[in-house]
């Protein structure tokens, strides 16, 4: 059995293990589900899988979440201790011409450190998924909705996490006014908004905003008829489950958005792998899982195939999982109840096999061996057969960091992300904003100061109107002296000044000087 540019050789099935199961491309974007206990092959399958689409032209992104995939950036060692146990493999399952290559890779890290920075923008986010993310209710999506209109009205660039906290800030100041002309801005709403931005802070999430932000056409890459393999190191990313979904989730309905309706094409566009795949739906709010969903069902006629990498089946929720066409299983055990029933559940979803039960064969089968039903013609399920997965062509076990430093100098994309930009947006302009109105009450306190004769000087503290955000109260622990009794003169003026720093008191100041300096 040879490759064709058609389809990829996944192993060998059958009695004898000869006959080819094979993943036809034209089904590449109808989605699929690699499951088995830890150690029974699972990364080894999506590595392959990894490789056949790579091979066949088609651009691939896979979140790798135990640094084990990196090793698709460095061919397989004929040298190394597993070779003939490879090579015989390959015999066994009838592939011939097997050798070792390297995939066209590139590495990216949202932290920045495995790779190159990953970042987006607030406003490319949109307030859309980040109140499916924050699982807001109705009233409080609402505002976050306002918060994005009155920005975008007033020309306020929403870059990253500070700028919305500072949107939702002025927004909180200035409810009376935005409510006339938006809806109601409820104070709770932007507190219960803000406990979410800090939440996701704490889970790293200030490394994902900001510029430049991501151009997925940088992922969407073919190079002499082979596609470019995007690897996530995620190993840092798994321990914040949100930042961790916020951004997958992201990144699929950029593509959405984005790609051409093209039906049912000959290869996919493009193909991601999610390892780990229950960290996107564990603990999600169901808005959140309704929108992986509705993802899942129409990013197909976009041309993208999506898979889920997990231990069990039953980690994916139903509605996502009948979207999901080609399935390979490894074993599982059932050493618990509940084992037992995802064991059974994970068997009825394959089309029998009167060879065998499927349910012992998902028992029985070793490591580098699943149980596999990928479609066929129709995209109708082939019946279930017992696979010898085939050997990877690239390096099993991940590279060294000697390596994966090579990598990043050798990259296409070397230094287009590494540095950050932070270009004057709405947290700046508004502080900006702030300033500028607390320095004109200042100026219009020292000018009726000095048109009213002022008895003494105004009061210590903040001047009456001031931005409470930018010029707080300072205290003092030592007892103040007691100060003299003021004159009639002091207190008329302190009124003066404090009626004056009103909003009615700047117009009549305004008004007045105007007279004035207008007769001179």
């Amino acid at each position: 059995m040879t490759e064709t540019q058609d389809r990829i050789f996944v192993g060998g099935g059958g009695a004898d293990q000869t006959a080819a199961q094979e993943l036809l491309l034209r089904y590449g974007n109808r989605h699929g589900l690699i499951t088995g206990a830890t150690g029974t092959g699972k990364t080894v399958t999506m590595q392959i899988l990894v490789e056949g689409f790579s091979a066949a032209g088609v651009p691939v992104f896979v979140a790798d979440v135990k640094g084990d995939v990196s090793g698709v950036s460095r061919p397989g060692d004929p040298a190394g201790k597993a070779h003939d146990a490879l090579t015989a493999r390959a015999a066994k399952i009838g592939l011939t011409g097997f050798d070792y290559r390297a995939c066209p890779t590139v590495f990216w890290d949202l932290f920045g450190v495995a790779g190159h920075p990953v970042r987006t923008t607030i406003s490319e986010m949109g307030p859309l998924l980040l109140a499916r993310m924050f699982d807001l209710t109705e009233v409080q999506e609402g505002v976050l909705n306002i918060a994005f209109r009155v920005a975008d009205d007033d020309g306020l660039a929403l870059l990253d996490l500070a700028d919305l906290r500072a949107m939702l800030v002025w927004l909180g100041d200035n409810s009376d006014e935005v409510g006339r002309r938006y809806g109601n801005v409820a104070t709770a709403s932007i507190g219960a908004i803000q406990r979410q931005l800090l939440i996701l802070e704490n889970q790293g999430g200030t490394a994902l905003f900001g510029e430049p932000a991501l151009a997925l056409s940088d992922m969407i890459t073919v190079t002499d008829g082979v596609g470019q393999v995007n690897v996530l190191m995620a190993d840092k990313l798994m321990q914040s489950p949100r930042l961790y979904a916020m951004f997958l989730l992201w990144m699929l309905s950029e593509l959405f958005e984005d790609l051409p309706e093209i039906g049912n094409p000959d290869k996919p566009v493009m193909v991601f792998f999610f390892d780990e795949a229950h960290l996107l739906f564990d603990e999600a709010p169901k808005a959140l899982i309704d929108r992986i969903e509705q993802v899942v069902r129409l990013i197909r006629s976009k041309g993208v195939g999506i898979y889920f990498v997990t231990q069990a089946p039953d980690d994916v929720p139903e509605d996502v999982l009948a979207q999901l066409g080609n399935r390979i299983q490894h074993a599982l055990r059932a050493f618990t109840p509940r084992d037992a029933k995802a064991l059974k559940a994970a068997a009825t979803t394959f089309r029998p096999n009167p060879a065998f039960d499927t349910e012992t064969a998902i028992r029985e089968v070793g490591t580098g061996e699943a149980v596999v039903s990928l479609l066929e013609d129709k995209a109708v399920p082939a019946m279930v057969q017992r696979t010898l997965i085939r050997p990877p062509q690239s390096r099993m076990g991940p590279i060294t960091d000697a390596e994966r430093a090579e990598s990043l100098t050798a990259s296409p994309l070397a230094g287009k992300y590494e540095t950050a930009v932070d270009r004057e947006s709405a947290s700046e302009i508004l502080a900006a904003r702030a300033a500028s109105a607390a320095a004109e009450v200042d100026a219009q306190a020292a000018r009726a100061d000095d048109l009213f004769g002022a008895g003494g000087a105004a009061p210590a503290g903040r001047v009456p109107g001031s931005s409470r955000r930018y010029t707080p109260e300072t205290a003092t622990r030592s007892r103040p002296a007691k100060a003299a009794e003021p004159g009639l003169g002091e207190v008329l003026a302190k009124t003066m000044i404090k009626q004056l720093s009103s909003r009615q008191g700047q117009r009549f100041v305004r008004g007045v000087l105007g007279s004035l300096f207008k007769g001179r």
